[in-house]
């Protein structure tokens, strides 16, 4: 089959082997997928996939099913996307049955490609590590990632207030079309002294953070009592001083999550979670797939020079001829 392999510091499309049937997976001929920045992470050899994982990048795709078992829930011509823990950039990959989401009708391969791994994050964080309540309180990090403008559709659409950070005053601007109630560009302010204003003097509930050291502080000032941060990624950094007083006396929560390297089971039963509490809000067109740009897969290496950039919005997908 052909796939997206590094060749040097370029990516360039090869031959490689197909991957080997198993049971209780489904062969998909892939059409689109999203570029992550973990794929850029990984390609910098500081992000390996899990073992017994495809090393092939690509965290999720869109496509049909063309080879299933006869008992499988999904069957040959099933329009699907997954949630992968690589393989993505391929014409074909084999993924667990539990693993899979319908393509809502009247949804093309592009769009679908954007929403598995943004709406899998975002739900996993808010919901499951941080166990958001209705109304509590959100500021989420990188308002205008992929992930970032999925948690402020959700956050919407559960009826969470949701600030964001961005990185310019137009992303700002974007999210807040989006349903997020306001923020603040990175670059200019300091969204810890926003925050009160924000919240009234109450101090965000949850923190959705990909950001890492170079926010913890600020992060923890921003809390309310017994408030929750999550951080998903290190792009500030992976070390930062920690006020362990204030981590007592707010009775603050700090929560470290990847979604990468759970277990199969540990992914179907998420997966499962966003069809019955996510995916009728896609199927309705009340949470939509957010896309900066659309490129052929031939473009990878651009799709990541955009990606590094800080420049786009939402996703970037590349599609299959």
């Amino acid at each position: 089959m052909n796939a997206i392999v590094a060749h040097g510091d370029r990516l360039d499309r090869a031959e490689v082997p197909a991957p080997e049937s198993a049971p209780g997976h489904v062969r998909v001929r892939v059409r689109a997928t999203a570029v992550n920045r973990a794929d850029l992470h990984q390609r910098a050899g500081h992000y390996p996939p899990p073992p017994g994982k495809s090393a092939i990048l690509g965290l999720e795709a869109a496509g049909e099913v063309v080879e299933a078992e006869a008992d499988s829930p999904w069957q040959p011509g099933d329009r699907v996307c997954a949630l992968l823990a690589g393989g993505g950039y391929a014409d074909e990959v084999v993924v667990p049955v539990g693993h899979l989401l319908p393509i809502p009708e009247g949804m093309d391969f592009t769009h679908a490609a954007a929403l598995p791994e943004a709406l899998a994050t975002a739900w996993l964080n808010l919901w499951g590590e941080a166990a958001l309540a209705p109304g509590e309180r959100v500021l989420v990090h990188a308002g205008g990632s992929g992930v970032g403008t999925a948690a402020i559709q959700l956050c919407r659409a559960f009826g969470n207030p949701c600030w964001v950070t961005a990185g310019n005053t137009d992303k700002v601007a974007r999210c807040v079309a989006l349903g997020a109630a306001g923020g603040a560009d990175r670059f200019a302010e300091d969204f810890a002294a926003r925050v009160p204003g924000w919240t009234h003097g109450h101090g965000m509930d949850v923190i959705l953070d990909p950001v890492g050291g170079a926010y913890l502080e600020r992060n923890l000032r921003s809390l309310a009592i017994e408030g929750r941060l999550v951080v998903i990624g290190l792009l500030g950094g992976r070390s930062a001083e920690l006020d362990l007083g204030r981590l007592l006396v707010k009775r603050l929560r700090v929560v470290g999550s990847t979604l990468r390297s759970r277990s199969d089971a540990d992914k179907t039963a998420l997966i499962s979670d966003l069809r019955a509490r996510v995916w009728p809000l896609v199927e309705s067109g009340e949470v939509v797939p957010v896309i900066d740009r659309v490129m052929p897969i031939g473009e990878a290496d651009a799709a990541h020079r955009a990606i590094a950039s800080d420049a786009t919005f939402g996703k970037v997908v590349l599609v299959f001829p």
